[in-house]
């Protein structure tokens, strides 16, 4: 699975995880206003009557009577609280100094006193300290144990938000491959389709959209392999049904009278262009289907053709440097598209072609090129070039015979090898066809 950011799977995995921030950002929320603020303005409460209790020597009891408490007393009252006096330059005020302001109890505080006051917080050794300083109390600051709120407490929460966040990624991460799963798949049909193969039936299931789309892609795959079969089947026949008057034909020509020779070479010439048209339409046709590989050596397969195509005075300039590894590809299809491309330098050119070849620097694919001194072509003329039934006139400025199927040719059997075509005019005149292919086998 590709974890693109434009794919649907790494787009719902970020909305699943910007909603689950959300829900933690409001569970925050919901949390401080309607349980933690609450809290704190009872403990603020219950804070400032402590200090009152410093303060005052009457106490209001809850049944109304009033009673009187002598300064030993109050002061063993908030021992037993923990809470502790201190003078502002003593030795055990220094914590006041390093502890931090809390904004929001020093204001209540100070409306509960009305009297302004400073309440900081600290981390003691074992659990937080509260400091505060009143003008209530000029000549003292008070300091206050909170036992019962220790930095671990706050360990499992962060701890248990990590684990349910994590839950929820996993989740929704499983779930999306599983229903991606069906769409992998039918990506890799169609990329087979592309290739000219034929995928098997693709298993319906996943959700009601997806089932749908899989039902109409295995109608769709056997539509294209039945045109297939049809076409194939067509122009076989057509071309048996073509091939056998043309051969009646060439078969009285030759049998025509010495004074008709003339008459006769020229309907040789005509029949023999019409059959070499006819297995051109064919080679475009077989050209569909993705043949059977094997590896292969690329310079000796290029050799080979250097050789077939260099007969009857043709001389090729050969250029191979050795290639560490072999190419997968179906040996007849690929000598066709290299032949192909040599007999178009040939028939453009003034004579001279060459045959080069080498390897990327990363030994990730092979490369060879033929060249020509011919004309070259116009930059707007590449793409052109290797469209079905574009000949010469229209390619590379000139005309020439031919059905305009042989530049075809050469990129479908290339496409379906995965590989690459660059057309580019030499400085010294005429044109370099470039082709990639990934390299498979890497020799030791």
């Amino acid at each position: 699975m590709r974890l693109s950011p434009k794919s649907t799977f790494a787009r719902t995995l970020i909305l699943l995880a910007g909603l689950l921030i959300a829900s933690q950002i409001f569970s925050y929320l919901t949390i401080v206003n309607y349980a933690l603020l609450p809290s704190i303005q009872q403990f603020n409460r219950i804070l400032a009557y402590e200090v009152k209790l410093m303060l005052k020597e009457d106490i209001k009891m809850a049944d109304g009577q009033t009673i009187y408490l002598d300064r030993p007393i109050r002061r063993k009252l908030l021992e037993e609280l923990g809470v502790t006096l201190h003078a502002p330059n003593s030795p055990g005020a220094e914590e006041f100094n390093d502890a931090t302001h809390i904004s929001y109890l020093s204001e209540e505080m100070s409306r509960e006193l009305h009297s302004p006051t400073d309440v900081r917080l600290l981390l003691g050794t074992h659990s937080y300290v509260l400091w505060m300083k009143t003008d209530a109390m000029p000549n003292f600051l008070m300091r206050i144990p909170l036992s019962e709120l220790q930095e671990d407490d706050f360990a499992p929460l962060f701890r248990y938000s990590l684990i349910i966040a994590f839950l929820v990624i996993a989740g929704g991460w499983l779930f999306i491959r599983i229903q991606n799963r069906p769409l992998v798949e039918l990506e890799q049909a169609a990329l087979q389709v592309g290739r000219g193969e034929t995928p098997p039936q693709l298993p319906e299931q996943g959700a009601s959209e997806i089932r749908s789309v899989t039902k109409a892609f295995n109608q769709m795959s056997q539509g294209i392999k039945q045109l297939e079969d049809d076409r194939a089947l067509l122009m076989a026949g057509v071309s048996h049904d073509l091939r056998t008057p043309l051969t009646r034909i060439r078969l009285a020509t030759e049998m025509m009278s010495p004074e008709d020779s003339y008459l006769a070479e020229s309907m040789i010439t005509d029949t023999e262009e019409c059959n070499a048209i006819i297995s051109q339409f064919m080679d475009y046709l077989k050209s569909t289907k993705k043949q059977d590989e094997e590896d292969i050596d690329l310079n000796l397969l290029l050799e080979d053709v250097a050789h077939t195509e260099g007969s009857y005075g043709n001389v090729i300039e050969q250029q191979l440097t050795p290639v560490p590894g072999t190419i997968s590809a179906n040996a007849v299809a690929l000598k066709r598209a290299v032949a192909n491309l040599v007999i178009n330098a040939q028939r453009y050119g003034n004579g001279w072609v060459r045959i080069s070849s080498g390897a990327s620097v990363d030994r990730k694919s092979a490369w060879f090129c033929v060249e020509d001194d011919g004309p070259g072509i116009e930059p707007n003329q590449v793409t052109k070039m290797f469209q079905p039934l574009t000949r010469g006139d229209s390619a590379r400025g000139s005309e020439t015979e031919g059905t305009g199927l042989g530049l075809a040719i050469v990129k479908r059997i290339i496409d379906q090898n995965e590989g690459a075509i660059s057309v580019r005019n030499r400085s010294e005149g005429g044109l370099r066809v470039e082709i990639s292919l990934p390299l498979h086998k890497l020799k030791p």
